[in-house]
């Protein structure tokens, strides 16, 4: 079809004559033509084989040639040393403006195009055009290259650039930037059609000074999640997807992910506007039953209280963390819940440790062989689990009565008050019971059961189970983390739960989901314990070993949104107070940290626990006491609120390693524990003192057991529970 079109307009019969009798080949038009034809081919050739792009710039590029039928190089004006300023914010715009699943890879082009472009106005003797340049665009890169742009703030002459060691590693090795093929396509296709807006400089930057490697994925970082699963299996990465020039930072760190600048939605979530038509009326006819004592508010009043500090601003929505509809059961629950907010032990705040004690309910297994590895008291405070190296789960009822079963039993079945459960093949590392809650008094038949339903658990051999605590059957294996899994948590709402391991994972799943639904990867080492936000959208997670950190993970995102750091030892609690604003963290040392989520800062360090580990926190409905349990064999209560004067009575009370403190103690005096003088023993102290901080409210020392899980229930009281080791 091609073959046959019309000469070209505009070639005479005279020049072509001309050319011919001198033997200088076909005439222009036949010229002309030749280079049509030729196009069109090409053009026909590419939409056939569906190279859309490829054909889109041959159209563009022939649609503007000389005489000669060669394309025009556009020659970009030197506008001196603006075009670099000019050339860096047309790249950073349409960055910014690109669509998110090109975003992150695109970003990493700002940082070697800002560097290059910097060494370039200093290298060629423009000091002062430089440090304008540094001033306004090195504050992009304050959180990640702090360090470099305090390096580059000394490189103001040419002769610095030589000199200075970081300027000397930019310019003398080519800055790594693997990209992915569609990318890297789209990258040069606007390059070249901004080609006099700046394109021209940035693709000479990146000609002479980056190494573009196209891949088929995009670049790996050390703490990418490929990576980290190559590191757990020995694997050597890549070579050609490693990004950046060997000696510099590329920017990507554990510690400064974010700024803890980011803005956080700490209020309650606001209950179904159906289910709190439900309870509203059952908690109306409740009243009319049974009428409150002299004093004492209404259920309806405690409702709406409870109601009136859920509706805040800065509440998660519904909508960002979509939940199953509500039941019959969840009526009954939110009724109970009313009524022991009300009927509660209630905990006011209190300064310096003073206020009325706090008792605590201690519950030690015995002839245990030290093989149980985690204790779990269910919300009802009706059921205790346990998890065993023996890779079993034991379950008790708490007061001795037996426990129910929907599956019928055989006649020499006889009810027991203990379950065992058998599935795993490895140690069971964590427990978890579906919420739940104490029923209602003179409860028939006919009344929803509010008694936990679920349990979940996770062992070492990288598998979490569901189990039925109606059939005492496990229904479903969750399969996903490389590795042991360290611990598994039940959101505040159920139906969502979250686990951590030792593939330096988070991730987020639910229970009619069999593959996890969010994936939280940052941290450099072991993720071994995790922690919910009581509103149901953050996930919380420390690390051990060398990492150190407390991460807050955004669960609607899977964004990481605060960074904590402040430990020296592994982290070995984690606990989110009721009221959302403040996160417990303890660590081997028998340190507890509190900190400050919407600031993300320190609050105070309490000291007071011996060395091994403080294994359980928990903190007091009002959100102002925390209990600990820990390795030295204590219960501790501490008072939320920072001292007045911390340093009033010294720095605190000083006991020896050997020494018991006294669990009527409430005041922070400075004393220590002598040796006994008539032991024959030297007047040197024996061990290691450990410093009691003045908040410190109590302490109840147990004979010889490690205290595993301390918690503090819906009415107050602390449940505690650990394993007599003589």
């Amino acid at each position: 079809m091609s073959n046959h079109q019309p000469q070209s307009a505009g070639a005479g019969p005279s020049s072509a004559s001309m050319n011919v009798q001198h033997g200088q080949g076909p005439p222009p038009a036949s010229q002309s033509m030749s280079q049509q034809n030729l196009n069109q081919i090409v053009i026909e050739y590419l939409v056939k084989k569906g190279y859309n792009r490829t054909e889109q710039m041959l159209r563009l590029e022939s649609s503007r040639l000389d005489r000669e039928g060669r394309p025009i190089q556009e020659r970009v004006e030197d506008t001196g040393t603006e075009k670099y300023a000019t050339a860096y914010k047309l790249l950073d715009n349409w960055i910014k403006q690109n669509l998110s699943i090109y975003k992150n890879e695109l970003l990493r082009l700002s940082w070697p195009i800002f560097v290059y472009s910097y060494l370039e106005l200093v290298s060629n003797g423009y000091s002062q055009d430089a440090f304008y340049f540094l001033k306004e665009y090195g504050p992009t890169f304050k959180n990640h290259h702090s360090d470099e742009l305090q390096q580059f703030e000394t490189v103001t002459l040419p002769q610095h650039v030589i000199d200075n060691p970081t300027a000397r590693l930019y310019r003398g090795t080519k800055y790594r930037l693997p990209l992915n093929n569609h990318v890297y396509y789209t990258l040069l296709t606007f390059l070249e059609t901004n080609a006099k807006a700046g394109g021209t400089v940035i693709i000479y930057l990146l000609q002479t000074y980056c190494e573009i490697r196209e891949t088929t994925r995009g670049p790996i970082d050390q703490y990418s999640f490929e990576a980290i699963i190559n590191q757990a299996r020995g694997a050597d990465e890549e070579p050609d997807l490693e990004e950046g020039i060997p000696g510099a930072f590329t920017g990507v760190t554990n510690k400064d992910i974010m700024d803890n600048n980011a803005v956080l939605k700490l209020g309650m979530m606001a209950m179904d506007p159906e289910l709190a038509q439900d309870v509203r009326a059952e908690l109306e006819d409740e009243d009319l039953k049974h009428p409150p004592e002299l004093g004492k508010p209404s259920l309806v009043e405690e409702f709406d209280r409870t109601i009136k500090r859920e509706d805040t601003p800065d509440a998660p929505s519904k909508n960002e963390i979509p939940m199953p509809p509500s039941r019959a059961r969840d009526v009954v629950m939110e009724v109970q819940k009313i009524k022991e907010n009300r009927d509660r032990f209630k905990i006011e705040g209190r300064t310096g440790g003073v206020g009325p004690a706090v008792s605590v309910c201690m519950f030690t297994f015995h002839n245990t062989l030290d093989a149980i590895t985690c204790i779990e008291f269910s919300d009802d405070t009706n059921l205790v689990a346990v998890g065993t190296e023996e890779s079993y789960i034991r379950i008790w009822h708490l007061h001795g009565d037996p426990l129910p079963s929907i599956v019928k039993a055989s006649a020499s079945d006889q009810p027991t008050s203990s379950r065992r459960l058998i599935g795993h093949s490895a140690p069971v590392y964590s427990v978890s019971f579906s919420p739940s809650i104490a029923g209602p008094e003179n409860a028939d038949a006919d009344t929803v059961s509010t008694a936990p339903r679920l349990l979940l658990s996770s062992s070492s051999d990288g598998t979490i189970r569901l189990w039925s605590l109606e059939t005492w059957a496990c229904l479903v294996v969750f399969k996903g983390h490389d590795g042991p899994v360290w611990n598994v948590r039940w959101g505040p709402f159920g139906h969502y739960f979250a686990t951590c391991g030792r593939d330096k994972t988070v991730r987020v799943w639910a229970q009619d989901h069999i593959s996890f639904l969010r994936l939280m990867v940052g941290h450099d080492t072991n993720v071994n314990q995790i922690a919910w936000h009581p509103n149901g959208a953050y996930v919380f997670s420390a690390s051990d070993q060398a990492d150190k950190t407390v991460r807050m993970w955004s669960f609607s995102t899977g964004d990481c949104v605060r960074v904590f750091s402040g430990h020296t030892e592994f982290i070995s609690a984690l606990e989110c107070s009721p009221n959302g604003k403040i996160l417990a963290s303890a660590d081997g040392a028998g340190s507890i940290i509190l900190w400050d989520l919407a600031k993300g800062t320190m609050i105070k360090r309490c000291r007071g626990h011996g060395k091994g580990g403080i294994w359980s926190l928990s903190f007091s409905v009002e959100s102002t006491v925390l209990v600990s349990g820990g390795a030295d064999g204590t219960v501790r209560l501490w008072d939320i609120e920072v001292p007045a004067d911390p340093y009033k009575n010294g720095e605190g009370e000083v006991i020896g390693a050997g020494g018991q403190t006294d669990a009527t103690r409430i005041t922070g005096a400075a004393t220590s524990v002598q040796p006994n003088a008539a032991s024959g023993t030297s007047g040197k102290k024996k061990g290691k003192e450990t410093m009691i901080t003045p908040d410190q409210i109590s302490a109840f020392p147990t004979k010889k057991s490690p205290v595993y899980k301390a918690k503090f229930t819906r009415m107050n009281l602390v449940m505690a529970g650990g394993c007599y080791l003589p």
